[in-house]
């Protein structure tokens, strides 16, 4: 997870953290400190996450561990918000959970936004990181290349992700890269989606349900969004794949509009928000689930399976053949065919050719 307060609302889906500053040193912390924050994320989780029973499970096991000395060897607040962090996960059996030393973090009140100054900050943050975009090519044979790290929220990055479409857009297939993608806005995963279905053929997918309001909001596709890519599309995985970058996968395995390579992914499922817990320290609690409206529903614990499951390391290469092999097949044009046939010897045997700079004769 990341926690800098921008790569945290942007990766992550979080409110802004007001003022926090997560990382920024640490501090002593004393028993009584430690057991008051306990006691108060044991309230928090059974007021907040997602699953009730399992949240009051989950507090008396971390109340009892505190009581137990557990956490007396954590005698400053970095060491003890990661033990506390790496229990929630290992006993509530949740990704998502964490825990931060925020100094200055205040909570957001429901429905209020960010203010101007903290809109540009993550404005400024989304375009240094490149729109989540890593990387864009086109390989040998005339296959799109996209990676993406993350989803920034929508409206800050939808300009940037259909012009990387743009750009691939005359290739005969694609391969999506999200083998390093952390997560982030579900509305983001959404315009994404859009540019790989026909204009006018609209996709209900996925679906975020909130213990708090106890509402559920649906994600579909946006009809307006441009370019449509229709060809092949080939999306890459990994066990550090999570979160929204998992909704992505799934989207394209459930709607059978993509093929996944690679491992299974990290299986985290469940949006949530940071919640106070005094002292300085700040917890994220899944407080939402995603539902599925295909399989009803979703990833969480078991992760995306790919179709095609290899080393997350060999998924690019991987990809590549098995799109040169379809394009040989469906090929009419000798020419072209052999020229494919060449690059495909190359990509099998894992090489490329070198950039020339030399003048021509």
């Amino acid at each position: 997870m990341h926690h800098r307060i921008l790569a945290v609302a942007v990766l992550l889906c979080l409110a802004p953290l007001a003022g926090a500053q997560p990382g920024a040193g640490s501090k002593p912390i004393t028993a009584a400190e430690r057991q008051a924050v306990v006691a108060r994320l044991a309230e928090q989780l059974q007021a907040k996450y997602v699953f009730p029973d399992a949240a009051k499970t989950l507090a008396a096991t971390l109340r009892a561990r505190e009581a137990a000395g557990a956490y007396a060897g954590t005698n400053d607040a970095e060491a003890f918000s990661k033990a506390l962090a790496k229990d929630m996960r290992a006993f509530g059996k949740d990704g998502h959970f964490d825990v931060i030393y925020a100094p200055g973090f205040k909570p957001r009140p429901a429905g209020q936004k960010p203010s101007a100054a903290e809109y540009e900050a993550m404005r400024r943050e989304i375009v240094r990181d490149g729109y989540g975009i890593d990387s864009i090519a086109r390989l040998p044979g005339n296959v799109g290349y996209l990676e993406l790290r993350g989803f920034g929220p929508a409206e800050l990055v939808g300009e940037a992700l259909s012009a990387a479409m743009t750009v691939l857009s005359g290739t005969d297939a694609l391969i999506l890269d999200l083998r390093r993608n952390g997560g982030g806005d579900p509305g983001a995963v959404a315009y994404l989606m859009s540019h790989f279905f026909e204009k006018g053929d609209q996709r209900h997918l996925n679906d975020l349900y909130s213990r708090a309001s106890n509402s559920t909001r649906q994600y579909w596709t946006h009809p307006a969004v441009e370019p449509r890519y229709t060809r092949p599309v080939y999306v890459l995985t990994s066990a550090r794949t999570f979160s929204g970058g998992e909704e992505c996968a799934y989207n394209f395995q459930t709607q059978k509009r993509g093929v996944t390579v690679g491992e299974s992914t990290g299986g985290g499922s469940n949006p949530g928000d940071m919640y106070a817990l005094g002292s300085d320290f700040a917890a994220f609690i899944p407080d939402g689930r995603a539902i599925n409206p295909v399989t009803k529903t979703n990833w969480e614990h078991v992760g995306v399976k790919p179709d095609i499951a290899v080393p997350a390391a060999d998924a690019r290469r991987t990809a590549h053949v098995a799109i040169l092999r379809d394009l040989i097949k469906a090929s009419a044009d000798a020419d072209e065919k052999s020229e494919l046939q060449q690059v495909l010897a190359k990509v099998e045997a894992g090489k490329e050719d070198a950039p020339v700079y030399s003048a021509p004769h």
